[in-house]
């Protein structure tokens, strides 16, 4: 059965710092393009950040609202995916997922998600 759960994020002020994880288990995680996502309230899912497979290099992308304050990352002996947030900006508020990003969709199930809220 496959299991993402994510966690890390909290209340911070804007200019703060977070640190996201998302275990995952029951995938063969190596394998994968991961990704974060991020829902605001009363807006659609996005995708925020993606890191491909070692075999790929581990290439990673942003969204343009965040590249250069995110920090997508992975420990594939650990089935773990990171996201290193800094900067943060109120907009960042959203709950924040993880996934493996295929096309427009996503591969699994999605978890609980953690909620990141930024005060101004």
């Amino acid at each position: 059965q496959v299991q993402l759960v994510e966690s890390g994020g909290g209340l911070v002020q804007a200019g703060g710092s977070l640190r996201l994880s998302c275990a995952a288990s029951g995938i063969t995680f190596g394998v994968y393009t991961m990704g974060w996502y991020r829902q605001a309230s009363g807006k659609q899912r996005e995708l925020v950040a993606s890191i491909s497979s070692r075999a790929d290099g581990s290439m990673t992308a942003y969204a343009d609202s965040v590249k250069g304050r995110f920090t997508i990352s992975r420990d594939n002996a650990k089935n773990t995916v990171y996201l290193q947030m800094n900067s943060l900006k109120p907009e960042d508020t959203a709950v924040y997922y993880c996934n493996a990003p295929q096309g427009d969709l996503a591969a699994f199930s999605w978890g609980q998600g953690t909620q990141v809220t930024v005060s101004s």
